[in-house]
């Protein structure tokens, strides 16, 4: 007698399994919105561009038609399952701030790449879901940031938590130390309720911001951002910023570090996100890498993409800021580098020590 079809799951069994092998891979929260549930985003995005708090990130401009609607990125997805994957720190991040000769690097970066271990998560769930979905001959799109999605706005259409006065994502199930990632799919999944804002009067992230980057909550200059300074940012920066970076290398998370609902935080998903390689370095070290040996130190690691000299840049400002007049020899020896910005950099922190 031949074996009987197997029958496919309605729409909330669906989601439920969807739910569950989610969590199996790792995320920890998953929740579900569609396309078209984020009508705030375009005059949020158009607001910020006009204001020029995007400083140097022209792509932000070019591609504002895809991150302001992404039902345009891809006209056929139905439903967009929104993913937290955790990166929680072991310590508070903040203390390296008490070390002026070490380099203070953003958490989010003190391992293995994001990108490429959270999209290995999303593509395995995507595989899943198109053999459990496979009679409804179901199409997927995985995102990881790298693409014009409005990941926060629709983290929070879907539930996963809200936008809080610092512009990031948080959640009173795993706090703000959390990754986000999306599964765009032809698929008509039950949606989820849009989370709600619970920062109420706290002020905690924008008082700990060091340049005083948010000109009001729930926006952020990000031409004053340290996170953007010491990543995005080309050439050399403001001379009225460069001392309040203080030892920071590599991104900032003082705004993060702040939120009192970090108590809810859970363990990082995954322990590469904490690797030994860049735990914080000897200023004085990082100074000199030439690019053969920045590539090598930072291989598999975000801080790459930023390339030798910017990196070294940051370094000659946290050096300039550390007070410590041994340190002057080695901003002195980059006075002369081929970089003009690099250059610049260690004049500055020379003069700072002398």
């Amino acid at each position: 007698m031949p074996a009987a079809p197997r029958a496919e799951p309605g729409p909330e069994a669906l989601k439920a399994r969807v739910v569950a092998r989610a969590l199996e891979e790792g995320f920890v929260a998953c929740r579900i919105c569609r396309p078209q549930d984020v009508p705030e985003v375009p005059e949020r995005l158009a607001r910020f561009v006009e204001a020029g708090f995007h400083g140097q990130m022209g792509w932000m401009e070019e591609r504002m038609h895809w991150r302001g609607n992404p039902a345009a990125l891809w006209p056929e997805a139905r439903s967009v399952i929104m993913l937290a994957e955790s990166y929680t720190p072991e310590h508070d991040p903040r203390a390296v701030l008490e070390h002026p000769d070490k380099g203070g690097i953003s958490v989010y970066a003190q391992g293995r790449d994001y990108h490429d271990i959270v999209k290995k998560r999303l593509k395995r769930l995507a595989r899943w879901l198109m053999e459990e979905a496979r009679a409804l001959d179901p199409e997927v799109k995985v995102f990881v940031d790298t693409a014009p999605v409005p990941e926060k706005a629709l983290a929070q259409a879907a539930g996963l938590g809200w936008q809080g006065k610092h512009t990031n994502l948080l959640s009173r199930k795993f706090g703000n130390w959390a990754f986000l990632g999306s599964v765009f799919t032809t698929l008509d999944l039950p949606p989820d309720v849009r989370e709600m804002d619970h920062c109420g009067s706290c002020r905690a992230c924008l008082e700990a911001c060091p340049t005083d980057a948010f000109p009001a909550p729930y926006q952020l200059d990000a031409r004053r951002c340290i996170s953007y300074l010491t990543i995005e940012h080309k050439g050399p920066v403001d001379l009225d910023l460069r001392e309040k970076m203080g030892n920071r290398i590599y991104g900032c998370d003082d705004c993060l570090a702040a939120c009192p609902w970090n108590k809810f935080a859970v363990a990082a998903s995954d322990m590469r996100y904490h690797g030994p390689a860049v735990q914080p370095a000897d200023l004085a070290e990082l100074a000199g890498l030439d690019d053969t040996a920045f590539r090598a130190r930072y291989s598999g690691s975000p801080i790459k993409r930023i390339g030798r000299d910017r990196f070294v840049r940051n370094v000659l400002y946290a050096i300039g800021n550390s007070g410590l007049a041994r340190l002057r020899p080695v901003a002195q020896s980059l006075t002369e580098d081929a970089d003009p910005t690099v250059a610049d950099a260690a004049r500055w922190a020379a003069a700072r020590l002398a």
